[in-house]
């Protein structure tokens, strides 16, 4: 445990323009299950505990984020980090309250940072029975990557107000921990503050491997993988959805604790024409990188 308050990321809650090609996309394709339906957006579930990993929202032409969602520690951490927010450079938009209208429920509250990003912080919320993880379907979320166009200004944010650590940087990301992943969140160094990509865990290496090839099937080929990261130590294949949003599943992701040691660009440098750890796959290509600044965060 390295955040006082933070035990992982529950869900992300996004805007589409077409709320059902997106369900057609996420459940037949992506392979998760409907959760619960509402008047004009839809919960979506993996096969583990989580009651829902996304919601999403109907909206216009351009997906958006609408919200990131943390789980707290306790109730006592919702206070904590509400006290927190203003401090550190944030505004809160709602205070700790009951979430009546969330399928979940819970308490939570809802603030954004200094550059417009949207956070959820939620304790309390419903979760499913334990239950062996299906071949070739998505678990959970384990982490999300947000652009930054002042990476150290919100890493200090995450720090002052969540309590992350930072687990590793290198020259184009920092990773950042709060629990046993080696990160739940990391920060894409760029020119804009985007959604950089969402990651699905899968039970297995082999899970990995199948989904993209379902996913090649269906029209939708691997944009950047298979391969194995350096932060991190995970598996991933990398893809884009049918409005633009970047997805990943990856497996096998390394477990940290207190003892971890950070390290920095020069340790995480690759030989020339290398970007993973096995070399087999060409680096990202244009088309992944440019979807990778698309998806801004909705004003809130």
């Amino acid at each position: 445990m390295s955040s006082p308050w933070i035990e992982g990321l529950r869900s992300v809650a996004l805007y589409v323009p077409d709320l059902a090609k997106a369900e057609d996309f996420y459940t037949r394709t992506w392979r998760l299950d409907v959760a619960h339906r509402g008047e004009n957006v839809l919960y979506l579930r993996g096969t583990g505990q989580d009651e829902y990993l996304l919601a999403l929202h109907q909206g216009g032409e351009m997906p958006q984020v609408r919200q990131v969602t943390l789980r707290a520690r306790h109730r006592e951490a919702l206070h904590a980090i509400q006290e927190r927010v203003a401090a550190a450079g944030g505004t809160l938009i709602a205070a700790v309250h009951e979430l009546t209208r969330d399928p979940a429920g819970g308490a939570g509250l809802k603030f954004k940072d200094p550059d417009g990003r949207v956070f959820q912080v939620v304790h309390g919320d419903a979760r499913r029975s334990a239950a062996p993880p299906v071949k070739d379907k998505p678990i959970r979320l384990t982490h999300a990557v947000l652009n930054t166009h002042a990476v150290d200004e919100t890493q200090v944010f995450l720090q002052e107000t969540l309590g992350f650590r930072l687990a590793d940087r290198t020259g184009i990301m920092a990773f950042m921990n709060c629990d046993r992943d080696h990160h739940t969140l990391a920060l894409g160094i760029s020119d804009n503050d985007a959604l950089n990509h969402i990651a699905f865990l899968m039970p297995d290496a082999d899970s990995v491997m199948r989904g993209g090839g379902r996913m090649k099937d269906a029209g939708f080929p691997i944009q950047w993988g298979p391969g194995r990261h350096g932060p991190g130590d995970n598996l991933f294949n990398y893809f884009i959805d049918p409005f633009g949003i970047v997805i990943e599943y990856t497996a096998e992701v390394e477990q940290v604790d207190e003892s971890y040691v950070s390290n920095g660009p020069e340790y995480w440098k690759w030989p020339p024409g290398r970007s993973d750890q096995w070399g087999i796959s060409a680096p990202p290509a244009a088309v992944l990188k440019e979807a990778q600044r698309r998806v801004l965060f909705a004003p809130a």
